[in-house]
């Protein structure tokens, strides 16, 4: 059974969005589910500080033992921050994909695209579970 945190966001991709101390800005990385998918995580690719996207545009890859993806961002935003950490450990991501193994905070452009993610409730059967 997969980790899904109540307090998050998520997306059909795997990836989940998370509230910070700054109301505007958002922690994104993968869900416990997706990383569980991929196995052993061995390199993560992601953007500067200062990139902007579009929801669902390609922020970034992730190297797995098992396959490659690409890393999709959940909504329209800049990036104020890429965990670095992850450079030198993507298997964070593997032990700890809610806390230490978040990939960008992210300024939203546009809060209502909130409205448009998975709740806690809705994922599980998102994923069958």
């Amino acid at each position: 059974m997969a980790n899904i945190p109540s307090d998050l966001l998520y997306t059909a991709d795997h990836e989940y969005l998370k509230a910070t101390a700054d109301a505007d800005v958002f922690a994104v990385g993968i869900t416990h589910y997706a990383q569980d998918q991929l196995g052993d995580i061995v390199f993560v690719e992601l953007p500067r500080a200062g990139a902007k996207y579009s929801a669902h545009d390609t922020f970034g890859t992730i190297e797995a033992v098992k396959a490659v993806s690409e890393l999709f961002s959940p909504v329209s935003g800049e990036v104020v921050e890429v965990n670095a950490a992850l450079d030198s450990d993507p298997a964070a991501i593997n032990r700890d994909a809610y806390g230490d193994g978040w990939m960008i905070k992210i300024r939203l452009s546009d809060p209502s695209q909130k409205e448009g993610l998975m709740s806690a409730e809705a994922y599980p059967k998102h994923i069958g579970e």
